[in-house]
């Protein structure tokens, strides 16, 4: 899989999660400087002033000590069983609610390190990818294109599939492809009609080649908070349950495996495929909370994710389900 690589920098060396998971790999696990610097997809001058920075401050003595051990330890468990190049824990909030700011405010950090220039970057929605504006502070970038995966929803008590998109074009200052369509419409056969409409196909094939996509993973049983359900019936969500429907990932309803559940509603959503998710060059999960530990592992087997952002409970309960 590829590196998500993120720009070097002084504001790096003041990140406490990515110090300690540098310093375990380091001293905890023997890794050398450049595996270290592999593995987190930095350079080996970072690793470098990471570890010194950790000297320097205590965190590394005969072990290493830090108000949050556990987190590295999760980060790491969780690459090493789901196979992802890297997994990013941060700690669960008091309040369940909380958790997708938490979630959302590690990968606006995230993204703001990541995002290079030339880049095309499609993005799904949710509450988790909203709250990543919080913390997004990207240095100035050129020839970046942001594109909207979904379709939009006509109308939504929370956050809307465009929003996300357009706010990070803007952060970027750069070209912002929406997807003009309702996120769900009446048949298989409107939906076959939008898709062959020419700007739709444009944008579907611009979905196909991907340098970064960034998604969040629903949990159809959640019936608080869950934004797919405004979308849907209680029959069709009853009918999706029986059928073995574990998550929705931009409307996309798959089972425990991550493939797509034998349901018609898969056939009226206006958004990339799961498929198509699969080809982009790094894909990125965001997603929080142990009742989505179940979607969140469906989704990684579903579109073989590189990046997952989570928080405490979450990486527990997935660990537990592998």
């Amino acid at each position: 899989m590829a590196k998500l690589r993120r720009t070097a920098g002084a504001a790096l060396a003041d990140d406490a999660s990515l110090r300690l998971r540098a310093a375990w790999l380091y001293h905890g696990f023997g890794r050398t400087q450049t595996e270290v610097a592999e593995q987190l997809g930095i350079g080996r001058s970072t690793v470098i002033r990471l570890l010194e920075e950790a000297r320097q401050r205590g965190e590394v003595k005969i072990t290493i000590e830090d108000r949050l051990p556990d987190l590295a330890e999760l980060s790491l468990g969780l690459e090493r069983a789901l196979g992802l190049d890297e997994a990013i824990v941060v700690p669960s909030p008091a309040e369940a609610a909380g958790t997708a700011r938490a979630v959302g405010l590690a990968l606006g950090r995230l993204l703001s390190e990541a995002v290079t220039d030339g880049m095309t970057i499609g993005v799904g929605w949710g509450r988790t990818l909203t709250a990543a504006l919080e913390s997004f502070s990207p240095p100035k970038r050129a020839g970046v294109k942001v594109m909207s995966l979904m379709g939009g929803a006509v109308e939504t008590q929370f956050t809307n599939p465009f929003e996300f998109a357009w706010r990070l074009a803007t952060a970027l200052q750069a070209e912002c492809f929406l997807f003009p369509a309702p996120l769900v419409v009446d048949s298989a056969e409107t939906r076959t009609r939008l898709m062959a409409d020419r700007c739709i196909d444009r944008l579907t094939s611009l979905a196909g080649s991907l340098d970064l996509a960034v998604v969040s993973a629903g949990g159809l049983a959640e019936r608080s908070g869950s934004l797919v359900r405004q979308l849907i019936t209680e029959a069709e969500a009853s009918e999706l349950l029986r059928h073995g429907c574990v998550a929705d990932i931009m409307c996309n309803f798959i089972d425990a495996k991550g493939k797509p559940v034998a349901h018609p509603i898969n056939g009226r959503v206006m958004s990339v495929g799961v498929e198509t998710l699969t080809a982009a060059h790094h894909k990125v999960l965001a997603s929080g909370g142990r009742d989505r530990a179940a979607a969140i592992l469906a989704v990684v087997r579903g579109i073989g994710v590189n990046t997952l952002v989570t928080d405490e409970q979450a990486a527990r309960a997935i660990l537990d389900l592998t």
